[in-house]
């Protein structure tokens, strides 16, 4: 397997912490495809989009790599988890209406993926591959969260992540492009809630990795006093690449 997993020791907290995709995305993706009978959601994590994308597909194949993501997924009658990477033995050639990658393409290996995506999919079926990168709360928590996102954790970031950052613009996408939806992503936290999210980020792994030490305490202690002791709005713009196979 190429996708090189960058979770395998937060999988819980990944599955418990991360913000959910707006149910708006997906059923937007839902009048672009040919058809409804099949999903595949390829590096489905904890199967999060999987089993959004079930809400309008009689089946979805949703492929993971990460033994300890999958332990996480969430069952759902009409999702099918599978170990694998960027490949689906599982799907036949031309019979999936639509493939998804949530939070997901830039660590696969486009070389085969895209192949894999283009015989998979259906003449019309659509490859939608979104993301999310920094978040907003308010102004005067906002250059704190990026102070730690670009000082503290920084160097500890995979070279992969600038994709994540730009929304995919600088990716490869050889297939007929059509615009993607302007939407984003809201949940309300406490500061300890927020601090539980920051521990998913797979720098944060890393920085413990290599220093022996959580950088998130710290700064959690200091984002205490001035994000106060109710929740706040945390928001993430959603960006990403929608495109056809053509028949």
């Amino acid at each position: 397997m190429s996708f090189q997993d960058y979770f395998p020791t937060q999988a819980s907290t990944y599955a418990r912490a991360r913000p959910t995709y707006p149910v708006e995305l997906f059923d937007h993706l839902a009048r672009l495809v040919p058809g409804h009978g099949l999903a595949w959601d390829c590096g489905t994590g904890n199967g999060q989009a999987a089993v959004a994308l079930a809400a309008h597909f009689q089946q979805v194949i949703a492929t993971e790599p990460s033994a300890a993501q999958l332990a996480q997924a969430a069952p759902h009658a009409r999702v099918v988890y599978v170990r694998s990477a960027e490949t689906v033995g599982e799907i036949r050639d031309g019979t999936a209406d639509i493939v998804t990658a949530a939070q997901a393409a830039h660590w696969f290996d486009l070389s085969l993926f895209y192949p894999e995506v283009r015989r998979v999919l259906r003449p019309g079926g659509l490859l939608a591959i979104w993301t999310y990168a920094l978040c907003a709360v308010a102004p005067e928590l906002d250059p704190l969260i990026r102070r730690f996102y670009t000082e503290t954790v920084g160097p500890h970031w995979p070279p992969e992540r600038r994709h994540a950052e730009n929304a995919y613009q600088e990716l490869d996408f050889p297939f007929a492009e059509i615009p993607f939806p302007e939407l984003c992503l809201r949940v309300e936290w406490t500061v300890a809630e927020f601090a539980v999210y920051l521990r998913t980020w797979s720098a944060v792994t890393r920085y413990r990795q290599a220093r022996g030490a959580d950088p998130v305490l710290p700064f959690e202690a200091e984002l205490a006093p001035v994000w106060g002791e109710g929740p706040r709005r945390v928001t993430w713009p959603l960006g990403g690449r929608l495109g056809r196979v053509e028949g």
